[in-house]
């Protein structure tokens, strides 16, 4: 089987029963991957996929909204964003000015400014479960640096937290 969406088109079910969809999306001046995967086709709603549809419409306003989230945590010096920050300045050293693409003399707005957003993953069968609906994965300098910062969105459009992994 497959779901039809005036978005997505034909999103077409995998073996097993679960669906993906992807494509490049321009984010500003960046292409994004973005991608739209559940376990179960018969878990997604059309709500969920038009709530899915519509953040994808307004990614740049997201992509603000994370970073600002990545922002209130740098205060925290125990956060996942701090530690995530402390670790990219160690690993990069001086080559850290190469990759900020600005230079106030705050330090972390300046690494948080200068990060890639490199893919958002949505969760349509998590809508309204509690669970995240849509993940942002970011990176200060993908290809010399192994973590990353996940922003993680609520299907109401709430970040429900800012997480890293390596």
């Amino acid at each position: 089987m497959a779901i039809e969406h005036d978005y997505f088109g034909i999103i077409a079910s995998e073996p097993g029963g679960g669906v993906y969809w992807s494509e490049n999306i321009d984010v500003g001046e960046q292409s994004v991957s973005v991608d739209l995967s559940a376990p179960d086709e018969s878990d997604i709603t059309e709500e969920a996929l038009d709530l899915a549809a519509a953040m994808i419409l307004a990614l740049e306003g997201f992509d603000l909204r994370s970073r600002e989230a990545m922002l209130s945590e740098v205060d925290d010096r125990t956060s996942e964003v701090t530690e995530y920050i402390v670790q990219a300045v160690d690993e990069l050293g001086e080559s850290i000015e190469d990759v900020l693409v600005d230079q106030s003399g705050d330090r972390d707005v300046d690494v948080i400014r200068s990060m890639t957003l490199l893919s958002v993953g949505f969760s349509p069968h998590q809508h309204g479960a509690g669970e995240p609906f849509a993940v942002f994965e970011y990176s200060l300098d993908a290809d010399q640096l192994d973590g990353v910062l996940l922003v993680a969105y609520s299907s109401d459009g709430e970040v429900t937290g800012v997480t890293s992994e390596d």
